[in-house]
């Protein structure tokens, strides 16, 4: 069985190196920096996540981009933890970014920064751009600094505080710093243009105050850098060559751009990209807090969730999604992308890897009454007809089996081959077997399925050459194995879950059915030692993993995702 610390390392399985790494325009970008010797030829990104949740998969893309790109031409990547607000990050999410980067295959080499390792030196610019004129403390709050911003037809208003002198601002901002203020009565804002058609340009705030407590610097500060004054100089002090990140900052690029300028320091490249979006899923921070702090879901790591942690532990290989991402390349241009390109390559991914293995979800009794009572008979199985080097196991026979109840029917419809009264098919490694009787019970239920096999046809063979349309799985009922199946479907039951009718939340498009449970599923006994980790094929079920909360004497597994059933079809045909 597969087990994620037996995964290759990033760029090395076959079927990365089989997916086409389409052409983009910052691997163009990058290129023409390197021909013209610009920073000297090299390439240096970083990944810099707000430790204020969970990573999700529109994350892996930049994960995918950043470190791939720095693989790619030799370059280094950095990890960053962009922490300026420290009302809402966690040490919690800090561990979990840096699990789930690792295990996409992120390298950061010991590279591993806090923006939090810069404020003091944010603070000493912050000084000098007071110095000089161009930053001054402002006493207007939140509201009043909306109110007074303009819009994109009308100039904003000027600070009544925006004279105010060097001596002033440098005494004002150093009690800020030291705590004399309470949070939102003043603010430390750049001095540019209140009049400028790009409104991340009409004196934005630099720094706020908040007397919170930092998971790292402690209560050594109670103002905080914002983001857009932060971002540009941690990049530079890194040196950082290319700075990556998703199109909502174009329109702050200007902004990074004049920090760096009048600082006069380092100044990297921001180039954005268009962020992922996938049908059937959210990627709002916000609102993934919200299902799990309002329990829709068990927790981050529900497998239900976008996250990388839900994704793992339902069962996604971080070779699936690097070749998701690699397929779907970088653009300018937004779009939604089809969740079921992400499960094709999951599907292709898993293929490989994953043992095939028989399992019954929903048991249905079945007899041989010709085969001998008590005799059990060991079948040559293939574990994985992709990879003849993981060889075979034995499956045990008997006179009693499980199949599932989707395999019998006693008044099959058109166009069903499986089993039924009178009708033939192959039970998979095993024998052909035709169905004779059945047993109900008191409301006409079938509960036995009654048979006889062709002794002649050990392993599924057919000597005489008969054609048999069908061939069911099974397991033997004295060595079956239990347990617990969950079967996962989509969180959300429409593609675009943040479309709702007026004065209603998002989790209207919840979908009531994305979990259901299977208590008693009938294993084969070589899944008795399986680990949690542990990902298999249940032939003609899908791809499932065993679950953190599995253990010997109460199997879990998830379901990862589903074959593609085309008796789906003929079942809805039918009736």
């Amino acid at each position: 069985m597969s087990t994620p610390n037996s995964e290759p390392e990033a760029g090395t399985n076959a079927a990365e190196t089989s997916t086409p790494v389409a052409s983009n325009f910052i691997r163009d970008i990058i290129l023409e920096d390197i021909k013209n010797n610009k920073n000297g030829g090299r390439v240096h990104t970083r990944f810099p996540p707000e430790p204020n949740g969970y990573l999700h998969v529109g994350h892996a893309k930049s994960i995918n981009i950043n470190f791939g790109f720095a693989q790619e031409f030799g370059g280094k990547c950095n990890l960053r933890f962009d922490d300026t607000n420290p009302s809402k990050e966690e040490t919690e999410y800090v561990d979990s970014i840096i699990e789930d980067v690792h295990w996409l295959g992120g390298d950061w080499e010991g590279r591993m920064f806090y923006a939090s390792d810069y404020f003091d030196q944010l603070f000493e610019w912050a000084v000098q751009m007071i110095k000089d004129g161009k930053a001054y403390v402002c006493d207007l709050n939140a509201e009043q600094v909306r109110q007074t911003r303009g819009n994109y037809s009308e100039p904003g208003q000027d600070s009544p505080y925006r004279n105010r002198s060097v001596e002033e601002n440098l005494d004002l901002f150093m009690r800020m710093k030291n705590g004399e203020f309470p949070d939102g009565s003043r603010t430390l804002r750049a001095k540019i243009d209140m009049a400028a058609p790009n409104l991340n340009f009409r004196d934005p705030v630099m720094y706020r105050i908040l007397h919170e407590h930092h998971h790292r610097t402690g209560d050594k500060w109670c103002i905080y850098p914002m983001y857009d004054y932060a971002h540009g100089q941690s990049d530079s002090i890194e040196g950082i060559t290319h700075s990556i990140c998703t199109l909502e900052f174009e329109d702050h690029r200007p902004l990074y751009d004049w920090y760096v300028e009048q600082l006069g320091i380092h100044h990297p490249q921001q180039i954005e990209f268009d962020r992922l979006s996938l049908t059937y899923t959210l990627l709002s921070k916000r609102k993934l807090l919200k299902l799990v702090q309002e329990k829709f879901v068990t927790g981050w790591d529900d497998p239900r969730m976008p996250t990388i942690s839900g994704m793992r532990r339902r069962g996604y290989t971080p070779e699936a999604i690097r070749n998701f991402c690699k397929r779907i390349g970088v653009s300018k241009t937004p779009g939604i992308i089809e969740l079921g390109l992400l499960e094709y390559f999951l599907r292709e991914d898993l293929n490989k890897r994953a043992d095939r293995v028989m399992a019954v979800l929903n048991p249905l009794k079945v007899i041989i009454d010709n085969y001998p009572e008590g005799q059990v008979e060991m079948m040559d199985a293939v574990n994985n007809p992709e990879d003849a080097s993981k060889g075979s196991r034995q499956v045990p026979f008997s006179r009693e089996l499980y199949i599932e109840q989707d395999d019998f029917r006693e008044v099959p419809p058109k166009g069903y081959y499986r089993l039924s009264p009178g009708k033939e098919v192959r039970l998979r490694y095993g024998y052909l077997v035709t169905c004779t009787s059945v047993v109900k019970d008191a409301d006409g239920n079938v509960t036995e399925v009654h048979c006889s096999y062709d002794p002649a046809t050990r392993g599924g063979n057919t000597p005489d050459g008969r054609k048999v349309k069908s061939t069911i799985h099974w397991v033997s009922a004295s060595q079956a194995i239990e347990a617990e199946v969950r079967i996962y479907d989509n969180l959300f039951k429409v593609e675009d879950p943040n479309q709702v009718p007026e004065g209603e939340e998002f989790t209207v498009n919840l979908n009531p059915n994305s979990l259901q449970l299977v208590p008693n599923a009938k294993l084969e006994p070589f899944l008795s030692n399986a680990k949690p980790g542990d990902r298999v094929q249940f032939e003609r079920l899908g791809y499932f993993c065993v679950d953190k909360e599995s253990a010997p004497e109460h199997l879990v597994f998830n379901r990862t995702v589903a074959l593609r059933d085309t008796w789906a079809k003929v079942e809805k045909k039918s009736k």
